[in-house]
Parts: structure tokens; C-alpha cells; sequence
């Protein structure tokens, strides 16, 4: 289980802000959408600390209406960022079993992250295929993107980790979220197609001889050369 934001440690940081350390960043419209679209855990914990704030700001606010403390607001407001950070308890999306998630910049960076997918079925199973995902500041407006850092041989994916998957050009819509991304890159392991294609000489060779297309993919995957193309080993 993937454990971002935990309450204690947001209350040291809450305490260090205290001392003069640099304040908690402001999370943009598309951070908030992100951990909409991931579970939430030790739920109890977090209306704990919402009833704890709630009341604190509360009585900050009483204490500049009577004493005329200008200071009071700033740890109100202070207290109210902290709130919009504490709740956020993130654990693991609902992902396919074949699928992990990984966030290599950090903790504190929900907006680029990695997606590993290790399909068990189809052409491509047995193999370790990474992408990195880039979250606009505006999404769900805008849909995430999405690269595979993994050099593979596939007529939907090309030589360059550019993704040919509908939802995330034409078809997006802000309701659509993370999870049905990855779902997408799932179905493109599993049912190649080549109708669409980023890489044409893959997408012929599926279409005129699936067997062929097969042998180059295992062949792409264990390592070595595709014609001039070099794969690197994956599986």
C-alpha cells in the first residue's frame, strides 16, 4: 500500500512552518482532482484531526475578535492549508493486478509518477513495460501525459514512447480518470491493433502475419536488434 501523506507528519511539518521553514505548498486544481481519483485510508484518523482543526480555528478566530491579534488569522489560515493536506492519506489506485505504481521524484510530487505493467496474457506476456505519467495543473480538464519509457516493438507505441490510446487525445473527457488510463495501456498489451497505428511496419506485420508479428516481439523483448532498431532486453 502506497502511504503518501500521513497525519503526524504533516503536524511536524506544521510545526517546522512555525519556526520560519519554508511554507506548505498551496495544492493546485488538478493535485485535487488526482487524490479524488485515489483511495483514501485510516479515514477515522483523518475526521480526528478535521474535528481538532476545526475547533482550533475557531477559537484563533475568537481570540482576534477579542483581542485584535492580526496574528490570530495568518495561524487560522495556516491551520486550514494543513487541513487540506492532512485528509489526503493516499494509498494504491484500484490497479490491475499486473500493474504497480511508483512515484520516483517523491512523496511530495502526485503529479509525475510510473506506472509499470507486467502482462500475463497475449503477445506481450512476461515482459516489464514502464511509463511515466505528467499531470496538468488544470486536470481533469486536460489529459495526462503519458510516455512509455520502455523501447518496445508495438504498433500502437513508437520508437519514441509516444502512445496512441484515444482517450488520451480525442476521446478525454474530465470524467475519465487515471484508473481508466491505465486500463487503456492494459488493452494495448493484450489486443494490439492495427487500424490505429504509431508504428507502421509493426502494425503491417500484426495485420498480414500475426504468427511473424508474434516471433518479433519475443524476439524484440529478449533483447537485440529488430532490423536496425535496437530493444533493449525487457522480460
Amino acid at each position: 500500500m502506497i502511504k503518501l501523506f500521513k497525519v503526524k507528519e504533516k503536524q511536524r511539518e506544521l510545526a517546522e512552518n512555525a519556526n520560519g521553514k519554508s511554507p506548505i505548498k498551496k495544492q493546485s486544481a488538478g493535485e485535487l482532482r488526482l487524490h479524488k481519483d485515489l483511495y483514501f485510508d485510516e479515514l477515522s484518523d483523518a475526521f480526528k484531526c478535521f474535528n481538532w482543526v476545526e475547533e482550533k480555528v475557531l477559537i484563533f478566530s475568537l481570540l482576534w475578535l477579542v483581542n485584535g491579534l492580526s496574528f490570530m488569522n495568518s495561524i487560522a489560515e495556516t491551520r486550514i492549508r494543513y487541513l487540506g493536506v492532512s485528509l489526503i492519506d493516499i494509498s494504491e489506485l484500484n490497479l490491475h493486478k499486473t500493474c504497480t505504481m511508483a512515484f520516483p521524484n517523491g512523496k511530495d510530487d502526485l503529479m509525475n509518477f510510473e506506472v509499470t505493467i507486467r502482462p500475463d496474457e497475449g503477445y506481450y506476456r512476461g515482459g516489464t513495460f514502464v511509463f511515466s505519467f505528467q499531470i496538468s495543473s488544470i486536470y481533469p480538464h486536460e489529459a495526462p501525459k503519458v510516455k512509455c519509457k520502455t523501447k518496445v516493438y508495438h504498433p500502437n507505441i513508437d520508437l519514441e514512447g509516444n502512445v496512441c490510446l484515444n482517450i488520451l487525445r480525442e476521446d478525454w473527457k474530465p470524467v475519465l480518470n487515471i484508473n481508466t488510463i491505465i486500463y487503456g495501456l492494459f488493452h494495448l498489451f493484450t489486443e494490439p491493433n492495427h487500424e490505429d497505428p504509431l508504428n507502421q511496419d509493426a502494425a503491417a506485420v500484426l495485420r498480414d502475419n500475426p504468427q511473424l508479428f508474434e516471433s518479433n516481439v519475443r524476439r524484440a523483448m529478449a533483447g537485440g536488434y529488430m532490423g536496425q532498431t535496437f530493444f533493449p532486453r525487457c522480460i
